[in-house]
């Protein structure tokens, strides 16, 4: 499984800053030929994607296109741009399901590990326990808070606070789990004021607290701090370890003590979890 605690959007055409983006420690860069990009810039972006892609690059920065919705006109030219480069993954917007993988797979590509944006509209929030089933390899699943309001009419995905209203919670929800049930990296969506890095620390806490193991930014600034969110500390290995250490010491046991408190089969798989997750 790849290491994507950081996923690093860069708009696909401006192939100064997808250059300038790969030193700033993201674990991957998603090159957007989406959002980012201007409906006449579009063909433009497809020549600088695939010609990044094709040259000689650290592999250590794994590289995601986003491509535009599958259902749609813009999606054929993207994937024939990018196909013979072989990024190390997908991002498919406004994701549907099996649906879109299986439209996906349609076009061939069934050999690179897809990123779904799994809540961008309303019929995707029923769809978000499909991807178990998956017949394409996922890179992870992910969600946003962006298109699904503006597509149901909705003022505003959160409160006055910052934190996310009802509907916009289920869908964080519901994808987090989602991501779990298929196997796959459940990854947090961007924290949009790019200068708020206190904020975004403790959005990123969460995210991690509650289960998601990394998450996308759309600023270089904000990667070191979410690469600290969702790496472990020394002490949460040195403990995760021990609990590992101790189950092995005492084969088939159901619970036991450890510094005064006790520890049984879910602890033991949290440990082991994150020590493959440090591992990784």
């Amino acid at each position: 499984m790849m290491r994507l605690r950081s996923l690093l959007f860069v708009p696909g055409d401006r192939p100064d800053r997808m250059a300038k983006a790969m030193g700033v420690g993201a674990d991957a860069l998603i090159l957007d030929l989406e959002d980012a990009v201007a409906p006449e810039a579009k063909p433009a972006a497809r020549a600088a994607v695939a010609a990044f892609l094709a040259a000689p690059r650290d592999p250590a920065v794994r590289l995601f296109v986003r491509i535009n919705p599958i259902d749609g006109p813009l999606a054929t030219d993207d994937l024939a741009a990018i196909a013979d480069a072989r990024p190390d993954g997908i991002v498919l917007p406004k994701a549907e399901g099996l649906v879109s993988l299986h439209a996906l797979a349609a076009r061939g590509l069934t050999h690179i590990p897809v990123l779904p944006i799994a809540t961008e509209t309303p019929a995707a929030i029923f769809k978000l326990g499909e991807y178990a089933g998956a017949s394409v390899p996922l890179a992870g699943l992910t969600w946003g808070a962006e298109d699904l309001p503006a597509a149901i009419g909705a003022t505003a995905a959160r409160e006055a606070d910052g934190g996310y209203t009802t509907p916009y919670q289920l869908a964080r929800s519901l994808t987090l789990f989602g991501a779990h049930a298929a196997g796959v990296a459940a990854i947090e969506t961007v924290y949009p004021d790019f200068r708020d890095l206190d904020g975004l620390a403790a959005y990123a806490a969460r995210g991690r607290r509650d289960g998601f193991t990394g998450m996308m930014a759309i600023h270089p600034a904000q990667v070191p701090v979410i690469n600290a969110a969702f790496t472990p500390s020394a002490d949460e290995l040195t403990r995760a370890q021990a609990i590992v250490d101790l189950f092995a010491a005492n084969p088939g046991a159901g619970a036991l003590q450890l510094d005064g408190r006790m520890v049984d089969a879910p602890h033991l798989k949290a440990a082991q979890t994150l020590l493959a997750r440090a591992a990784g």
